[in-house]
């Protein structure tokens, strides 16, 4: 049997697969669970039969581990604890351990990770601010390993579960409560371009002034990478401007606290003379000085219902809906007052 003999349907067995690639039926077997002994392009032509006819390794032949793999593009920060919180609260209820990888500030893992899931053969897997091409999507369809994207970088491919957050509401949200309390120049610190959440609170900033008659002036909109110091940076420019803001809305907590920091050395004070929205509502945005409004995305609430949703879809249930977004919430505290008189 030649490879452009199989078709998809019905589905082929391991057997046939073995045939069509010109191997046994033990080196596909290799192939499929990520074993490092077998020639590159041994493994390259079995990959590409195994897309091709939507092979799916059969769940009661090869029972999953008892790990959940949770990979983020960048491990680094307070709000990459709040997700591992809450997907280490599901696995531990599920009896499962959680095994942690970064992909070294790529949004897609590398092959070296693949590889790896494919020999843990995990019980599910969830992709933080990541996602995988179209190769990885069918390696890991075909050995049946269930995954789904936690906020996701870009729009996931059709059928690719995936939880997020209102992240256009929160930016609106944020906006609005800056406008109702009289402010007119309002700074907007995003986050990266490339990630769809950033654009969406930045989406979600434009409409809030859209809404409200007032123009969107492209220099008060800096992109940041959500960390301290590109809020430290981008706050210093804009602070620095001869016609500066009277208010920040920075994309996340990170980067409102780097615009703290730039505000103290300017001799401004929040709320005073400047007025501060950050995006998470970590827990250190409580006790910050002034406590920091902020929108509140669900992270822990996120984290578990994606573990949820990868542990279900390994057990072959069918969920209501394989795209979920969670509510956001403005929560107000003392880093926002009415602008200062005559601003």
């Amino acid at each position: 049997m030649s490879a452009a003999e199989l078709e998809p349907d019905p589905a082929p067995t391991l057997s046939e697969i073995a045939r069509a690639a010109g191997v046994s039926a033990p080196t596909v077997s290799k192939v499929l669970n990520g074993r490092a002994d077998v020639a590159p392009a041994t493994r390259a032509k079995v990959e590409e039969i195994l897309r091709r006819t939507g092979y799916q390794r059969r769940r009661s032949t090869a029972s999953p581990s008892r790990l959940l793999d949770l990979v983020f593009h960048q491990l680094d920060s307070a709000w990459a604890m709040e997700v591992i919180r809450g997907v280490e609260n599901v696995a531990r209820a599920e009896g499962l351990s959680v095994v942690l990888s970064e992909s070294a500030g790529r949004l897609t893992p590398g092959q070296t990770w693949v590889d790896g899931v494919l020999a843990r053969r995990p019980a599910g897997v969830v992709l933080v601010l990541s996602e995988l091409d179209a190769a990885q999507r069918d390696q890991l369809t075909s050995r049946d390993i269930p995954f789904v994207v936690l906020d996701p970088a870009g729009d996931p491919a059709e059928g690719v579960p995936a939880v997020g957050t209102g992240n256009w509401q929160g930016g609106l949200a944020a906006t609005r409560h800056l406008l109702d309390l009289g402010h007119r120049r309002i700074g907007m610190i995003s986050g990266p371009s490339g990630m769809m959440c950033s654009r969406a609170r930045v989406d979600g900033y434009r409409t809030a002034l859209g809404t409200a008659r007032l123009p969107v002036d492209p220099e008060l909109i800096v992109e940041g990478n959500f960390h301290h110091e590109a809020g430290y940076a981008a706050a210093h420019a804009l602070l620095t401007r001869p016609d500066r803001p009277t208010a920040i809305f920075a994309g996340n907590d990170l980067q409102a606290l780097g615009v703290y920091e730039a505000a103290r050395e300017l001799g401004l004070r929040v709320p005073e003379d400047l007025s501060v929205v950050g995006f998470d509502d970590l827990p250190l945005a409580r006790w910050v000085g002034p406590p920091l409004t902020t929108v509140r995305q669900p992270l822990i609430e996120m984290a578990e219902t994606a573990a949820r949703l990868a542990i279900g879809l390994g057990r072959g249930e069918q969920p209501t809906a394989t795209r979920v977004d969670l509510a956001t919430s403005l929560v107000v505290r003392t880093s926002t007052a009415p602008p200062p008189a005559g601003a």
